[in-house]
Order: structure tokens, then sequence, then C-alpha cells
């Protein structure tokens, strides 16, 4: 009997995740570049989609709250930074041609518009949520609506300000803090004139 004894084999060092063939090896899957970058934009996708949830979990913007800044591009091509507006109330009104509920306030929002144009420190800004221009366009004249309005494009603004549906309305005071929100349509212009007024200067 040989007294020389073998050395037990070293333990396997797992190695790297590696390419084969233009293929990467994860946890024992063979993936080829475009099934990895595929899996890492499904993965970035439900990120965002979970970012938007908490989002709105949390609820519309809170009165007192400093009002998220925006950029509106109208239908005409302006454009009108919310920052520009600050020392006059804003009057933002979420809406969409194919809401019923936005048709039974847009005359009084309309008239409001057109009391308080003539001071020159209250703004009217109509965002239109998901929706075609076309579309959009007819329902401003159908309701002769002559403020500034425009889309929500990407739905930034209405994200912003964590919209959980349409007709939604934000008063912003001139120091550019929330001061009201409206849930749901005004039911007169005297509710929008209830708003407004407790803002303005004498």
């Amino acid at each position: 009997m040989s007294d020389i004894q073998t050395a037990p084999p070293a333990p396997e060092t797992p190695a790297p995740p590696a390419t084969r063939g233009g293929r990467f090896v994860i946890f024992g899957l063979r993936l080829s570049v475009g099934a990895l970058i595929a899996w890492i934009a499904l993965l970035a996708l439900l990120i965002l989609l979970a970012l938007g949830l908490l989002r709105r979990s949390q609820g519309p913007v809170a009165e007192g709250q400093k009002a998220p800044n925006f950029t509106l591009t109208t239908f005409s091509g302006e454009q009108i930074s919310s920052t520009d507006l600050q020392g006059k109330v804003v009057v933002v009104n979420f809406w969409a041609s194919w809401c019923k509920p936005c048709e039974q306030e847009a005359a009084d929002l309309e008239t409001a518009w057109q009391f308080y144009q003539p001071r020159g420190d209250v703004v009217f800004l109509g965002v239109d949520y998901v929706d075609t221009e076309p579309e959009a366009k007819a329902y401003l004249e159908k309701f002769n609506i002559t403020y500034p309005n425009g889309a929500d494009l990407g739905t930034r603004i209405s994200q912003a300000y964590r919209i959980r549906g349409v007709p939604e309305t934000y008063i912003i005071a001139p120091d550019g803090k929330l001061a009201s929100a409206q849930i749901g349509p005004f039911t007169s212009l005297a509710q929008i004139k209830a708003m407004i007024d407790p803002l303005l200067s004498p």
C-alpha cells in the first residue's frame, strides 16, 4: 500500500457572468444582448410605474404646499411658465373634451375669466388631459373658451399635481402656494369667485 496521499481537489470558484458567442450567462441562463437589454428596459419600466403609483397614492397636492412649477404650451404655440406668474392668482383647470362633468363648469369658468381678466392679477390656464388636439379645440370653440389652454404633454403637469381625474382645479396664491383645490366640477360662478376673491389685494 502506498503511503502517498493525493490532496483533495480545490473547491471550484463560481465563474463571473461570461459571454459566449454574444450571449451573457447570468444565474445559469444564457441571454443574448438583445434579451438582456429587453429585461433591463422592462425593469426600468416597472420602477417608473411603481413611482407613479406611489405619487398617486399620496393624493393631490395639499393646500399650503408650494404649487409644482410647470410650463404649458398652448394650442396657439405660446409657452407659459408658472414661475413667470408669481405675484398673481393662477387658476389651473384640468379638463378633457370627453369629460361630461367638465362641460357643466365650462361656461362658469369662462364667465369668471371675463370678470377677472381686466384686473391683470388673475390668470386662468386650461390643461387638456389625455385628449386629441382636434377634439380639444372643438370643445374650446363649442364653449367659447378664450383663456389660454394647452395639452398636458406626456401628462407631466397632471402627474406633478397628482390629479385623480377630471375636472380638477387648483388655485395658486400670489406667493406660489396652493390656496385651494376643487375636485370635481364647479357648480356655480359664485363658487369660483369665493375661492379667488380672498386672495386678491383690495
